[in-house]
């Protein structure tokens, strides 16, 4: 078994590497990127200003809403887009140092020393020199404490009169081989605290949705299987056939309208994943279990809808052609009772198909859930990347994009446990 799970986490790391380098190359390379974003909303505020009456503000170049080349060269350093994309992708990933702590200075004809401050910083000694050497290269140094640190430079750029102008920077190999996703540029924050509380509300509906989905759809195909052709085969068919052919997201709306807040009935919330804070903290536990159940169930239903109508289906056709192979006509055929013979063997096989696909529907329900979140206003992992993608956060889409490629590789690998599980026949070697 260490065999094959070592061989299965071999053959992730190709598929992890190309779905990144693909999402990765066309993010990078598509227009309207955050500079481009930054300078449409130049563009907008001169429009405006103009309108107004009123002159733009020191930033404005020759069309009034422009970048100074000065401040479009920095945006590019923040964003990394004064590196070449390959060496951006490096970097995100890890293997190539990342450029922090940027810091613009100018170099007057002949200087040697450019900065020396001796100051204290949190009660710490704190000391920085730049020593600039004879082929225009630097060498600097910075004391915080205990503590040394080198720093790197480049010039931008040289004078007529000899003078430089260059930028210092320190360096460090962070990406997400480290465990560090970026930080978001809508939130400011780093991607792993945008995503945490976000990823466990739709883990939570997700695992929830599920578990009430095999718990279902197991026992209900069972009985169609057992009572093909009944009434009740026909009219459970059709029931199930029409929930199918509506999304889940649509379905949603229709249960909002009918069941939410200031409906002709109003027995549910009209959205968002519990009450508001100020009301949570007041409930007891059993209030807020309560309110739970009360602000999931539309969206639970919403959510497996899609993946109902399938799994019971999948579950009647896979049992009725057990019940019709010759192993099944030899057990009855030996006398064993129709209770042991369905429900140890043809069961059993019978699970196979649905076992097999478990991985596949794990990453699609926790990943793939934007509309349901956005008609429910749950502030859940798939509208989180949905809104990351139309606003440009690269961090963000890009973290979005590993965790979900990884629950989709652990996926595989649940499904092949599942299906080693219920078939004897499989074995790891």
């Amino acid at each position: 078994m260490a065999t094959y799970f070592l061989r299965r986490i071999l053959l992730m790391i190709p598929t992890f590497l190309g779905s990144t380098v693909l999402v990765f190359t066309i993010l990078q390379m598509a227009p309207g990127g955050p500079i481009e974003q930054i300078m449409l909303q130049l563009q907008m505020g001169g429009a405006i200003s103009a309108e107004g009456g009123a002159s733009s503000s020191g930033i404005s170049g020759d069309g009034g809403g422009s970048l100074p080349p000065e401040a479009l060269k920095e945006l590019e350093r923040f964003y990394g887009f004064d590196k070449p994309i390959y060496q951006r992708y490096f970097i995100w990933l890890g293997l190539f140092p990342r450029e922090i702590k940027h810091r613009n200075f100018m170099v007057e004809p002949g200087a040697k020393i450019v900065e020396k401050r001796v100051g204290k910083k949190d009660g710490k000694l704190w000391k920085v020199d730049i020593h600039i050497l004879d082929n225009n290269e630097f060498r600097v140094f910075e004391k915080d404490g205990s503590v040394s640190r080198y720093w790197y430079a480049s010039v931008d750029e040289i004078d007529s009169d000899g003078s430089l102008n260059a930028v210092i920077f320190q360096k460090e190999f962070s990406g997400i081989l480290t465990g560090n996703l970026g930080r978001s540029y809508t939130y400011m924050q780093p991607v792993t605290d945008v995503m945490k509380p976000r990823f466990k509300i739709s883990l939570f509906y997700g695992l929830t949705g599920i578990i009430l989905s095999y718990l279902v759809c197991i026992p209900l195909g069972i009985k169609k299987a057992l009572n093909h052709g009944s009434m009740f085969d026909f009219g459970s068919s059709v029931i199930i056939f029409i929930a199918y052919s509506i999304p889940g997201w649509a379905l949603g709306g229709v249960l909002l309208v009918l069941f939410g807040g200031g409906s002709f009935w109003e027995i549910f919330p009209l959205g968002g994943f519990r009450s508001p804070t100020e009301i949570w903290e007041t409930l007891t536990p059993l209030q807020k279990v309560a309110d739970q159940i009360h602000h999931m169930i539309l969206p639970i239903i919403a959510w497996t809808i899609g993946s109902f109508a399938t799994m019971t289906v999948l579950m009647k056709n896979s049992l009725l052609e057990n019940l019709s192979q010759d192993y099944i006509r030899t057990a009855f055929s030996k006398g064993i009772k129709e209770k042991r013979v369905i429900w140890l063997h043809a069961i059993r096989n019978s699970l196979i198909p649905i076992a097999s696909g478990i991985g596949h529907i794990l990453g699609v329900v926790i990943s793939g859930s934007y509309f349901i979140e956005r008609m429910f206003n749950i502030d859940g992992f798939g509208r989180m990347a949905y809104e990351a993608i139309l606003a440009r956060d690269y961090p963000i889409t890009l973290g979005f994009l590993v965790i979900v490629v990884i629950i989709r590789l652990i996926g595989n690998i649940i499904s092949d446990l599942a299906l080693a599980t219920v078939d004897p026949r499989i074995r790891f070697k």
